[in-house]
Formats: structure tokens, C-alpha cells, sequence
């Protein structure tokens, strides 16, 4: 059945389809200070944590295995400093889809990046903040949650959450309240085995996830890892599972959404944005200048 890409607005809108955000979702976004694009996708995060400098071959195939490198050399506390230092220390623009997501406000978010974008577009109202923690003795666990009370975030348990805010997950992590980040192979292979094991999922979202659909925004489905990570987020969802914007989408990516029941649209965040008749602030103030 096909969709428009008002109709999935819409659905945003209402609150019947999941935003589910990757890399591409920040194709737009720059530093204020040197207009330098912000490592989001795989290649970009290995060339910024290198000084700009390709790795070899093998380790350029995918950032976790990258960030293995980094710390097998240098420690953990590298990859943890790099990523502070991109998504913590440095200011970016502001990326239209989160401008368009602060005014529509879904109940529930996915976001696999590890910036603030998300967090930012909720921070007038209070919240419910889910992120990934892999490697972490004491705890059969491997989420971390927060409370946001529109000032601050507190750390609570699973029976303190309330059900009727919104909900961020950030599975790889963020570096707000404080960094944690799943970002090498060991820290990937830790999470996913206890994702597929039920415990890096909370309770209450176990639940309300049953039945949803989802709209993947700026997610290419070429790498394993980010497919894996997927697979299990959108566990117990509907049919169809929900819908992909993917400009000329590859084999690999037509066979795996097809195996999901995941209809790929053929088009890109802007593209949508545009039918939804919304217009970015920044990007209106660049124009402007």
C-alpha cells in the first residue's frame, strides 16, 4: 500500500508513527564557529577521531571497529574524550528535522546519533531519557534512565518513570546529563547480546512498544551493526513495521526492509518536511544573509 509523505506527517503529528533518527538526520548540521559538517555517519566519526587522516582499510569499514582500535591503543577514556569533545564541547547548528520534531513533540523518539539535537528539541518540556551503557558491572541492565523536569535531569529507576511523558531513547548514547556511549566493537557485541537478551529495554517501554510503526529519517541500512541495533528496537511491531525514507535505496537495503516489513519511499527528510509546509528558522536566516 502506498503512503504520502503528508500522510506520514500526519501520523508524526497524532502520534501513531515512531521518529526513528539516524546520521542523516544531521546531513545539514555545521559548527557555528568553522562551518565544518558534524561527524555523524560512520566514515565521517573515523576521519574526526583520526585528525582527519583515513585509517587503514579494515578499520575504515565501520566506526565501532575504528573506536576498537582507539582504544585498544589509547584505552577506552579516548573514544569517550572524542566523543565528549564532538557532541559535548562544540556548538552546531541547529538540524531542520529536529526544528520540525520540537513542534510536533512525539511521544516516543529513536535516535541512534550521539548528539544533543534530540534532547535540545525537548528541553522546555519534561521528559523520560533512555541511553545505552554497555560494559558496566553491578547491573544486569544495560540502559540508563533519566527524569527531566524541564530544568534538570535526575537518574531514577524503572517503577519511577512517568507513563505519560515523552520518551528519547538514545541507544548509543549522549553526552548529556553525562557521557555514556556505546561506540566500540566490545561495547556494541556487550549491548546488542543484552538487547536480544530483554535487558536493554525497560519494562514499561517493553510494553508500549507492542504494535508500533515506525519512520526510519536519515537511516541507511547497509552496515550491520546499525541493522542489528534496529532489529531489535522494533521489536513486537506492527504489519507493516512501518516506512523508510531512502533516497535510491540499494539492493542490500530493498532485501532487509522487505524481511522487516518496512516500506522504503524513495526521498529524503527535506522532501517531507516540504510536505508538511515547514520551513526551517536557520535555514531561512542563512538564506537571509
Amino acid at each position: 500500500m502506498s503512503i504520502e509523505l503528508s500522510d506520514l506527517a500526519n501520523a508524526l503529528r497524532r502520534g501513531d508513527l515512531t521518529p526513528y533518527l539516524g546520521p542523516g538526520a544531521l546531513a545539514s548540521v555545521v559548527d557555528t564557529q568553522t562551518g565544518a559538517p558534524i561527524p555523524a555517519d560512520s566514515d565521517s566519526l573515523i576521519l574526526a577521531m583520526n585528525r582527519g587522516r583515513p585509517m587503514s582499510k579494515r578499520l575504515m569499514w565501520e566506526f565501532p571497529r575504528a573506536a576498537m582500535d582507539v582504544e585498544l591503543k589509547r584505552g577506552r577514556s579516548a573514544v569517550t574524550r572524542f566523543l565528549d569533545a564532538t557532541y559535548g564541547q562544540r556548538a552546531w547548528t541547529r538540524a531542520p528535522v529536529h526544528e520540525w520534531l520540537a513542534t510536533l513533540a512525539p511521544p516516543y523518539v529513536i535516535d541512534i546519533n550521539r548528539d544533543t539535537q534530540l534532547q535540545d528539541s525537548y528541553a522546555d518540556r519534561p521528559h523520560t531519557l533512555i541511553r545505552g551503557i554497555a560494559r558496566i558491572a553491578g547491573t544486569d541492565f544495560r540502559f540508563r534512565l533519566h527524569a527531566f523536569d524541564g530544568s534538570r535531569y535526575q537518574e531514577i529507576e524503572q517503577d519511577a518513570v512517568d507513563p505519560n511523558l515523552p520518551i528519547l531513547f538514545k541507544p548509543l548514547g549522549s553526552p548529556r546529563p553525562d557521557a555514556t556511549y556505546i561506540a566500540s566493537d566490545a561495547d556494541f557485541v556487550d549491548y546488542l547480546t543484552e538487547l536480544m537478551g530483554g535487558f536493554g529495554v525497560p519494562r514499561f517501554l517493553k510494553e508500549y512498544r507492542v504494535g508500533r510503526q515506525y519512520l526510519l529519517l536519515g537511516m541507511r541500512l547497509t552496515r550491520d551493526t546499525e541493522r542489528m541495533v534496529l532489529s531489535d528496537l522494533i521489536h513486537a511491531a506492527d504489519e507493516p513495521a512501518g516506512w523508510a525514507l531512502i533516497p535510491e535505496p540499494t539492493e542490500k537495503e530493498r532485501r532487509y526492509c522487505a524481511g522487516k516489513q518496512i516500506e522504503i519511499i524513495e526521498a529524503d527528510i527535506d522532501e517531507l518536511l516540504e510536505a508538511d509546509g515547514f520551513h526551517s528558522e536557520a535555514a531561512a536566516a542563512e538564506v537571509g544573509c
